[in-house]
């Protein structure tokens, strides 16, 4: 086929672009190549006048990197290019003698061999580089490559550590269906490439995409193993997915550990040295201590690098979390996932580096992400050229490990760094699409009470119940499977397209029925079925708790019963016969100057026809929280609507500008219809009012504030109604309290963060992450505020706000538009935060007291009944669960809340003949101290500040 010059340039410049990229990005190539092909540059209109002084061609000169694809697109161009008149033909030529090196013209002869279709020459084939599009080069340029690639590095040239992998993002701009697809594509791949490429390494992460590869393509899974085994396919991670790194609960984490591990040494007989999360959105404090918990001491990720304010100043480093564990933490410092092995990006990567001269080698990350595909041909051949090619880094292609031992060799170089990885960005994703966060909270904490007493019923029958645990095992390994899947990092975020999220929700939804059926299962089993039935109360908690609920006591007009509240008490971790309990002191409501004052004892709170909290304090204790002690008032309770418009990623990110546009809707004069407090409901158990406010002519809210008997905290229970275009909706608190920092609950522990502006550092964290409660204190009094399921919250000054709603447009324009409901809580307390039990609160206000009925013939041979409990302050019994191996055995995790050393005693009635300790993989450790009198066995226990602990017990 004859072409015309520019269709000539077009097809040598594609060429030249997939067959040498690793020059592509040297100054002046793109000017130089385009300058060698004459006619078609001047169809292109680019000038010819002065080609060989032009900087290009100097610097390809200065360099000795005259390409030869320049070269051999000339010859083929002489052949194919189809010219209108001998005179061009003859202008050409001399334009090509015009750049051609002096002694190098040879390069330029015709040759008889189509360079585009035949093989290498023996200049490549002797460095075993042979090109995938099997060039054939002028014996000149092919002794002109060899000679520069033959110019190696020096012995003190920084090692870039080339790992092949594709990122495939679970769900994101797809749904998970398509997920499967893209993992069979890039893996198919992947193996098809090991047999061109022998040095290739591909690593994998999240079990799940595996799973799914076993599943979908089991002739493809096979052909993986094989290649696992050789060591070039390799898992790496140890989680189920790349789950977020900051709103998963502390036993989520575990969980993700553990059921990926466990994938990955039964299918695969490996086990993950590296918790690899290279894409989420921060890195919670209490990282480094789940990781030493699960075995793991190697952490890598990348995503700091788009901090907006802050560079972070390491690329290595040791990651110190807040109980002192620590973890050897690498950013690849080419800042991705994606790199294309150019030589731009190898010096880029050296250039970026934070720790010249304390480490030897940086992770290069390599091959296409995010929608997977992963390494190809051409990253490859680039990648042999750079091994050892003078002026560029080192690039070796190793798997993890070799990376990580030589860094581990070098830690004592590096510096340290204590707290958590903050992402200065994507903090919207705390509170977009609400009801992953609402069903992801309520997931949790129902799994966790099934399996509390599923272990309590396998604990006491042994043997007997064998069948309830193998059935049960199973469901709950799919229900913690489809939970853990929709904590990947761009479905509980909220950053993924409105298809994931009814399957998302769907797949939440089946896991909370399947953990109420394994919880009727086991107290079935555990207490019997049939027969007269009594009401009781079930309490999962570690503590003996009395509160208000709704239960059917009171009799009707028509004989039967009807709901009403009743006081009651439960012991720890068991049962009681539901008995009414008179409070200590009833609720009581006053009206006094427009104001509605609530008291019961414990608190005292005053509300304003507009819903706000003017006043608030504990009983007893002089100082308010909202008002202060000039008389000047504050307020709490201000529901505050702010423009929400990012510059880029609208429902990932929260702009620190939002915070200029205040408007508080429930307030005087706000220019929003407020339907003023009414009283709903007075009794000596609770208060209950109600006010309503429209947000705008499309959106409302309703909202009840109620005091209960025996209860420190004042609660409001929101109905919204929203649909607003790029807003945010948060409840403000203006308060009383001078607090330097703010603290926030976090997974196993809690943080602190300042409450001033200090510096940057400070200034960028104005929207940050916090589980169920977060404070503000003096030494000795404060107030904290709790929730049911809300992650972003802002501490500044005497400001403390919880983000409520957002209404971002894209990546799903539907993005929380209907009907929401949630709930939080105003806490005053005298004391420190451990001294007012915030977290004990925060875990009575996400886990209220369970009714259950129990057969009479039990209820009347046992009223009440314990399975745990909790001897000394500072330790919180999160997790009883049977042990994954369906021996029998239960696991049962602690951790330290208080973060000081404790020593405390686990009491247990459960039949107990061994105690070991065990890791987060419950595989077994040291010999426990225990001892046992009668029915109870005592476990005695040492914590260390925020501490993580696991015992597994024998029974």
């Amino acid at each position: 086929m004859a072409y015309s010059p520019i269709q000539a340039w077009v097809q040598v410049y594609v060429h030249v672009e997939s067959s040498w990229g690793c020059f592509m990005n040297l100054p002046g190539f793109h000017t130089a190549l385009k300058t060698g092909l004459g006619p078609a540059c001047r169809d292109a209109n680019i000038p010819i006048a002065g080609a060989r002084r032009h900087p290009a061609i100097r610097i390809l000169h200065d360099r000795r990197l005259w390409p030869a694809p320049v070269a051999i697109g000339i010859n083929y161009l002489r052949r194919k290019i189809q010219y209108p008149s001998p005179l061009l033909r003859d202008e050409a030529e001399r334009n090509i003698a015009a750049i051609t090196p002096p002694g190098r013209k040879t390069y330029f002869t015709d040759g008889s061999v189509d360079p585009i279709t035949h093989t290498a020459g023996a200049g490549f084939a002797a460095r075993g580089m042979p090109h995938h599009q099997t060039l054939s080069l002028p014996s000149g340029a092919s002794q002109l490559a060899d000679r520069h690639f033959a110019k190696g590095n020096g012995a003190r040239a920084h090692t870039l550590s080339a790992v092949g992998n594709c990122h495939i993002d679970s769900a994101w701009l797809w749904p998970y269906s398509e997920t499967k697809r893209k993992v069979g594509r890039s893996y198919s791949s992947q193996v098809k490439l090991m047999e061109d490429y022998p040095e290739l390494v591909f690593v994998a992460s999240q079990a799940q995409q595996w799973a799914w590869c076993k599943q979908y393509y089991p002739e493809l899974f096979e052909r993986v193993k094989e290649q696992v085994q050789a060591g070039r396919f390799l898992p790496v991670g140890g989680t189920w997915v790349e789950m977020d790194g900051n709103i998963p609960s502390g036993e989520s984490f575990v969980r993700q550990f553990l059921h990926g591990q466990r994938f990955y040494q039964q299918e695969l007989g490996v086990t993950c040295k590296e918790f690899w999360l290279p894409d989420t959105f921060g890195y919670s404090a209490q990282i480094p201590a789940l990781m030493r918990h699960m075995g793991l001491s190697r952490f890598l990720t990348q995503k700091l690098s788009w901090n907006t304010v802050n560079k972070f100043p390491h690329h290595n480093f040791t990651w110190e979390g807040i109980d002192g564990s620590t973890v050897l933490a690498h950013f690849p410092p080419g800042d991705s996932y994606n790199m294309n092995c150019t030589v731009e990006e190898a010096v880029r990567t050296v250039r970026n580096l934070e720790d010249k001269g304390r480490v030897s080698t940086s992770a290069f990350l390599f091959g296409y992400g995010d929608g997977g595909g992963g390494p190809t041909q051409d990253m490859l051949e680039r990648a042999r050229r750079l091994k050892d090619a003078d002026g560029c880094p080192r690039m070796n292609i190793v798997a993890p490990d070799m990376l990580f031992t030589t860094l581990e060799n070098e830690q004592h170089n590096m510096c340290r760094w204590v707290g958590e990885l903050y992402l200065e960005l994507h903090n919207g994703t705390y509170t977009s699409q609400a009801d992953m966060k609402r069903l992801c909270r309520s997931a949790e904490f129902s799994l966790r009470d099934a399996e509390v007493l599923l272990s309590s019923a396998c604990a006491t029958l042994g043997s007997a119940a064998s069948a309830l645990l193998e059935a049960s095992l199973e469901s709950l390994d799919v229900a913690w499977k489809k939970v853990l899947l929709n904590q990947f990092h761009d479905v509980l975020p909220g950053s993924g397209i409105g298809i994931i999220y009814p399957e998302a929700t769907r797949y939440y939804e089946e896991a909370i029925a399947a953990a109420t059926e394994v919880w009727h299962r086991a107290a079935d089993a555990l207490f019997g079925s049939g027969g007269e039935q009594t009401w009781t109360v079930f309490n999962t908690l570690q503590w003996e708790r009395e509160e208000v609920v709704e239960a059917l006591t009171r009799p009707d007009d028509e004989g039967g019963r009807s709901v009403g509240h009743v006081l009651v008490k439960a012991p720890p971790l068991g049962y009681a016969v539901l008995q009414e309990v008179n409070p200590a002191k009833p609720v009581s409501l006053t009206e006094t100057d427009g104001l509605f004052v609530l008291d019961n004892g414990l608190l005292r709170a005053e509300i304003n026809s507009y819903g706000q909290v003017v006043s608030l304090v504990t009983a007893g204790d002089y100082r308010d929280v909202f008002r202060k002690e000039d008389g000047s008032q504050l307020a709490g309770n201000q529901l505050v609507l702010f423009d929400d418009e990012p510059l880029v990623h609208d429902a990932w990110d929260v702009m620190d500008y939002h915070l200029e546009t205040p408007v508080v809707l429930n307030k005087e004069r706000s220019g929003h219809a407020v339907s003023p407090v009414t009283v709903v409901e007075s009794s000596p158990l609770l208060v209950r009012l109600r006010w309503s406010v429209d947000i705008s002519s499309d959106s409302t809210l309703t909202q009840d504030i109620e005091l209960r008997a025996s209860t420190p905290y004042l609660v409001a229970s929101s109905v919204v109604d929203w649909h607003e275009d790029r807003k945010i909706l948060k409840v403000v608190f203006e308060h009383n309290v001078l607090a330097r920092n703010a603290t926030f609950d976090i997974q196993f522990g809690h943080l602190e963060r300042a409450t001033h502006l200090n510096t940057s550092w400070d200034s960028a964290r104005y929207e940050v992450c916090g589980h169920k409660w977060a404070d503000v204190s003096e030494p000795d009094w404060g107030f904290a505020v709790l929730n049911d399921s809300k992650y972003g919250w802002m501490a500044r000054g005497n400001y403390l706000s919880l983000s409520l709603l957002k209404a971002p447009k894209s990546p799903d324009d539907t993005c929380d538009m209907g009907s929401h409901e949630f709930k939080y809580a105003l806490m005053p307390h005298v004391g420190t935060v451990n001294q007012a039990g915030i977290v004990q609160r925060a875990y009575e206000f996400n886990n209220p007291l369970r009714l259950l009925q129990l057969p009479s013939s039990t209820t009347s041979a046992q009223p009440t009944w314990s399975a745990m409990t909790v001897e000394g302050e500072g330790a919180v019994l999160h997790t009883i669960k049977p042990a994954e191996d369906g021996s029998g055995q239960v696991i049962v995790r602690l951790y330290e809340c208080h973060g000081k050393k404790s020593k405390v005693n686990l009491h247990t009635s459960l039949p107990v003949t061994d105690a070991t300790y065990c890791d987060g993989m419950e595989v077994e450790g040291a010999q426990a101290p225990f001892s046992t009198e009668g029915n109870d066995t005592t476990i005695r226990l040492s914590f260390t500040p925020f501490a993580i602990m696991a015992l597994r017990l024998s029974f």
